[in-house]
């Protein structure tokens, strides 16, 4: 669990205050840790681009209550496959995408061709 991102509890602080004062932390325990900002700082992308890969599915999120986007710990790294996707292979985010599902279908193959190809190795015991 992070201590960095804390969420203010509802209707802590003063009546009209911008500002939320928690009376206990709150901690997100689920794998969706970073924040906006954190996500723009570690890839260098503005949070507007950051919002249309996660438009378009290029980028797992999860939105909490008050509707704020959290990312994965390597949402960074698949933001970069993204831009190295697109830079090298000159296309639009929307054809990204779908090099994204080909290239994940493609692992799972092979995969699924090591592991049989491991079973048929293996000497098979009469009982």
């Amino acid at each position: 669990m992070r201590a960095d991102h804390p969420i203010p509890a509802e209707g802590a602080g003063q009546a009209g205050a911008e500002a939320a004062y928690p009376l206990v932390r709150v901690y997100r325990t689920s794998p969706y840790q970073l924040t906006m900002a954190d996500v723009a700082a570690l890839s260098g992308l503005p949070p507007a681009l950051i919002r249309r890969f996660v438009a378009l599915g290029l980028v797992d999120t999860e939105r909490d209550a008050r509707g704020r986007l959290w990312f994965r710990a390597g949402a960074p790294s698949a933001i970069a496959r993204v831009q190295r996707l697109r830079a090298g292979l000159c296309l639009n985010y929307a054809a990204v995408g779908v090099v994204l599902d080909l290239l994940d279908r493609i692992d799972r193959l092979e995969a699924a061709l090591r592991r049989s190809e491991r079973a048929a190795k293996e000497p098979t015991t009469w009982t």
